[in-house]
This record gives C-alpha cells, sequence and structure tokens, in this order.
C-alpha cells in the first residue's frame, strides 16, 4: 500500500519526480507479482510516456524500453532511448509494432476515444505480451485531478464552481482534455472484446484491496486509480 505515502509527499511536495517514482516502482512490483518477467530480453513500450519515469524503470531492469507520446521530454536516464512520436487519439497505434510489454499509466482518462483504444491494444501485444493500464476514475476521490472534489457536482458543473470560489489554476477541463471514465464499463469492455483476456485487477495505490474492483458502484468511488492487466487472448 503507497496510498498514504503518496497524499503525505504530495501535501509537502506536489507532483515531483519522486512522486511518480514511488508508483513506477510500486506498479512493477505488482506486474512482477502477476507472474510477468521483466529483464534481459524484454521488449516494452511506455504508451504515453510523459517524462518516462515508469519506462527508466524497467529499463533498470535491463527491459529494452521504447518511449512514445506527442512530445519528447524524457528524464535524462531515458533520454538516449528511442522514441516514437504519436497521438494516440488520432492515429492507429499498431504502428508502433508489437512488445512482451505495453504501459499505459494516468493517459486512459485523458482520451477522447478510450474505446477506439481498447479495441487497438492487442494490436500492441505479442502472443504472451501483457499491458498495464491504470488510470484515475471519475468518481474516484481525485477523478476531477486539481478541481476535485468539485467533480462530484457534475462534470459541466463542478470545474466552473472551482473557478469562481477558489481560482486556484487549472490545467484540466472536462471533455476537453479529461474525460470521465467508469471501472465497470471498462471491465465490461475488455471481457466482451474477442482478442483481449483481463489478467488482474485492484486499486493501483492499495492492490492489497483487490477486492474492491469487482465491488459495483463501490469500486467506482473506493478505487482511486485503477490497475488491469491484460493479455493478448489465445484463438487455439
Amino acid at each position: 500500500m503507497i496510498i498514504h505515502k503518496l497524499i503525505a509527499h504530495h501535501l509537502k511536495h506536489h507532483d515531483d519526480a519522486y512522486f511518480y517514482l514511488v508508483q513506477a516502482q510500486d506498479a512493477i512490483r505488482w506486474i512482477e507479482e502477476s507472474g510477468v518477467s521483466l529483464g534481459a530480453g524484454t521488449q516494452a513500450l511506455d504508451l504515453g510516456c510523459g517524462h518516462g519515469v515508469f519506462g527508466a524503470e524497467l529499463m533498470k531492469r535491463g527491459c529494452q524500453v521504447t518511449f512514445a507520446d506527442e512530445v519528447k521530454s524524457l528524464v535524462p536516464e531515458a533520454a538516449g532511448a528511442p522514441f516514437r512520436q504519436i497521438n494516440i487519439d488520432r492515429e492507429d497505434i499498431a504502428k508502433l509494432g508489437e512488445y512482451d510489454v505495453v504501459v499505459c499509466s494516468n493517459v486512459y482518462e485523458h482520451l477522447i476515444k478510450p474505446g477506439q483504444f481498447i479495441d487497438s491494444i492487442h494490436k500492441l501485444l505479442t502472443p504472451n505480451g501483457r499491458l498495464y493500464l491504470s488510470w484515475t476514475n471519475w468518481l474516484s476521490p481525485w477523478g476531477g485531478h486539481e478541481f476535485s472534489p468539485f467533480h462530484y457536482l457534475g462534470a459541466r458543473r463542478g470545474y466552473r464552481l472551482f473557478d469562481k470560489f477558489v481560482g486556484r489554476k487549472r490545467n484540466h477541463t472536462p471533455f476537453e482534455n479529461l474525460f470521465p471514465t467508469y471501472i465497470g464499463e471498462v471491465l465490461k469492455t475488455i471481457r466482451r472484446h474477442p482478442n483481449l483476456t483481463l489478467l488482474r485487477a485492484a486499486p493501483r495505490y492499495y492492490t492489497e484491496f483487490s477486492f474492491l474492483v469487482h465491488i459495483p458502484l463501490v469500486r467506482e468511488f473506493l478505487t482511486w486509480n485503477c490497475a488491469l492487466l491484460i493479455g493478448k487472448k489465445r484463438n487455439d
């Protein structure tokens, strides 16, 4: 469980490099506990990488990591790694190739076409490949990001009330660069997909309480950030 560490650190330092490093390290722990081998010979993709903190941690384990995003702004230790420029909403992610491990962290809730993304996931995976997908669902306590908890007042009303009463700088606007998503809908979509299989699901910051993700409605409020491990369905 790292939720308490993240809250304490964010209150003092906000979302600095260490804030994301803790998340990446804990996520990799969970991925490895799920039986995924990470090491020399593992071809990995950090999709929507941002500064590439997650991918840089995979590199430390010997993985051959490719980074992909709209803009290249990688941390120094990943600066020399392969980078592919892509707009996930507008371009076919299949052009990135296939990988043993794909990580897509805190990107999904910012996609205009999340359904299109899920439908294309299998194109990125080798036959035994795995996707780690994590995102902040809308009804999470952090669903509105920096204007939380005003998001509970509505996607179209909450941020306006935040601006009026708080007046602090805001980077996210619903339906522009932040879109309401719901865990139940995502799980249903993946389970019905002909080319995907859901292997594991848990609240990202307290994976020990994975049972929460399997309780309808409750999961939408008590999961701060949902983490899924997805595989490619084998058609034997």
